[in-house]
């Protein structure tokens, strides 16, 4: 399974672990990603999302619908 996020496309990004040396490896960042069921008043069902835990702020601020609804819209769906 891929580290993306469902809702907002979120996935790793590159950099470098710096020792005390100052000796530079490459690591990766990866996303804070959950498996989240939701509950879908409209349709009268449950979906199971990998978001990130930022994503789960913005869904609990706007709801589950409207966060659908713009990532959609905006194409990251």
């Amino acid at each position: 399974m891929s580290r993306i996020c469902d809702l907002t496309g979120k996935s790793a990004l590159t950099g470098n672990s710096v020792s005390n040396s100052n000796r530079k490896t490459k690591r990766r960042f990866n996303p804070n990603l959950q498996l989240k069921k939701f509950y879908i008043p409209e349709e009268d069902k449950w979906i199971t999302l990998k978001v990130s835990t930022s994503a789960v702020k913005t869904i609990t601020k706007n709801g589950i619908t409207a966060c659908i609804n713009k990532f959609v819209k905006t194409g990251k769906i």
